[in-house]
């Protein structure tokens, strides 16, 4: 729980950090085409649109109360495609406001990686809940489902438990409520509606989407399953965030990159591939460049309490900010990058 709680943000920055921008983009690209498109094209007599329903929304394996079970409309695929389509302009805008408002520092404060694996899980377990726990209450066809709610639902639950007096304002009360309260609230309703409401809502699947969250926050860490689940989805190659880390406003392009390559965090200009002998930091490839230093000589290293800072341990440091987020640091590490940013 403590690498999902700690409130120090990390170092995904923007009003818009990667995963939350491409979450939004997918959705309403997917709402568009789907509009625009192919409600327009028929095949058979049917619009293309039910297609993309049948086959992508998810899909019910009972019908009322376990009158009868099949899977001949049930694809595993499901699980995760339903998040991506929405029913209506008001259903997308109000679940990608609701991701974007919560799940932004959410993101900065785990990182990428982890907050993209905890927003599709709760997104499954939610789909889960819909399927087997929902017909407990229905007394006729199940329809299918659609949207991301049942994972805004584990993000909000996200939120509640990583900024618990967080401020907000719900409506139509306009007064500040802190975010666990917020949370408990919503839950509250969701509860009560999916036994006595009959809406068409599937508010089970909320339930059950924030559910998976509290589960993956206070399990998730101790049994080691999200920790495996990062390093499974890991890429040996560097997000663009981690590597401009400090770096943006030093380098430039000398024009000869090459595959393979990237750039140093103390040099002026883009490193050889790997397997060409380390170079000593501060040195300059090229004796006419314009960056040269002044002084004769140049130092050997950068030094921090008597032990040297290499390269190799700024990628290190670096790799680990990508892959776990900048609140799993040791007190080192931090104290490293503290260090270098006065001195850069």
């Amino acid at each position: 729980m403590a690498n999902f709680g700690n409130p120090r943000g990390g170092f995904v920055a923007g009003m818009f950090p990667p995963v939350i921008k491409a979450l939004i983009i997918i959705n309403v690209a997917v709402f568009l085409f789907q509009m625009l498109f192919l409600n327009f094209l028929t095949i058979g007599g049917s619009p293309l649109g039910n297609w993309v329903i049948h086959l992508f929304a998810l899909q019910p394996i009972f019908t009322g109360q376990f009158e009868s079970f099949s899977l001949h409309n049930f694809w595993i695929w499901q699980l995760i495609t339903y998040q991506f389509l929405h029913g209506g302009l008001w259903h997308l805008f109000f679940n990608m406001f609701a991701l974007w408002m919560f799940g932004m520092e959410l993101e900065r404060t785990w990182g990428s990686k982890r907050f993209l694996i905890y927003y599709l899980l709760c997104g499954i377990g939610a789909g889960i809940c819909q399927l087997f726990v929902s017909p407990f209450f229905g007394t006729g066809p199940m329809p299918p489902t659609i949207g991301a709610s049942g994972a805004i639902y584990g993000v909000l639950l996200g939120f509640g438990m990583t900024f618990p007096n967080r401020p907000i304002f719900m409506f139509p009360l306009f007064i500040p409520i802190p975010a666990r309260i917020f949370v408990i609230i919503f839950a509250g309703i969701e509860l009560f509606s999916g036994f006595t409401a009959q809406d068409g809502v599937a508010h089970f699947a909320h339930l059950g989407g924030a559910l998976v969250g509290l589960l993956l926050i206070l399990f998730g860490d101790k049994t080691k399953f999200m920790p495996f689940l990062e390093r499974l989805f890991s890429s040996k190659k560097k997000s663009s965030a981690a590597r401009d880390f400090y770096s943006q406003p030093t380098f430039r392009d000398s024009g000869n990159r090459s595959e393979g390559t990237r750039p140093s965090f103390f040099q002026g200009r883009w490193q050889k591939p790997k397997d060409t002998p380390p170079r000593r930091l501060y040195e300059i490839e090229d004796e006419e460049d314009d960056y040269k230093p002044k002084s004769k000589a140049s130092p050997a290293g950068i030094y921090i309490e008597g032990e040297e800072i290499t390269q190799r341990k700024i990628d290190e440091i670096l790799d680990k900010i990508s892959e776990q987020g900048y609140q799993n640091l040791t007190d080192r590490e931090k104290k490293i990058l503290l260090e270098l940013s006065k001195r850069l």
